[in-house]
């Protein structure tokens, strides 16, 4: 997934609190590979997505705004 040695660090939100209906990103790889990796918190093992930091920016700001709300 990355073309370093340093291995993700994955952490999930502070604001995550919905009965592990959660994903964990791995923002520490953003600067160096221009990735953010990010899984299912329920599945740790499994596949993980590698965002560029763009998309990931985009999805974030999608978030705050309100563009994502599905309800």
């Amino acid at each position: 997934m990355t073309s370093t040695t340093e291995s993700p660090r994955w952490f999930t939100s502070s604001y995550s609190d919905n009965g592990g209906q959660c994903v964990e990103v791995a923002a520490n790889l953003a600067i160096t590979d221009g990735i953010v990796p990010v899984r299912d918190s329920k599945n740790p093992t499994g596949p993980a997505l590698a965002l560029p930091t763009s998309a990931f920016a985009t999805f974030v700001e999608g978030i705050k705004s309100g563009d994502l709300d599905t309800v």
